[in-house]
């Protein structure tokens, strides 16, 4: 059976779509943040310091670790960007 056959068949189930989504989510997120900090050319550190938090916390969010909407604010205004969230 394909990956794509797998996951058509699991997304039937109403839970397992559920938590997909909220991974999928949080991968995005993930990814977002590193891109914008690789982008400004500053390290997890660097960008800890500027938001007042940890580059503990930095990592965790970059390998897609659950994080607040406050905290990603925190982050984007640090970096002088917006955060955006969109319903697709």
């Amino acid at each position: 059976m394909l990956i794509d056959e797998l996951l058509a068949q699991e997304k039937k189930d109403k839970g397992f779509t559920q938590g997909y989504q909220m991974e999928k989510a949080k991968l995005a997120s993930a990814v977002s943040l590193y891109t914008a900090r690789e982008e400004a050319g500053l390290t997890q550190m660097e960008l800890a310091e500027m938001a007042g938090t940890t580059q503990a916390t930095i990592a965790r969010i970059e390998r897609g670790d659950n994080v607040s909407f406050e905290k990603l604010s925190q982050l984007a205004q640090a970096m002088d960007k917006q955060l955006s969230v969109v319903f697709i």
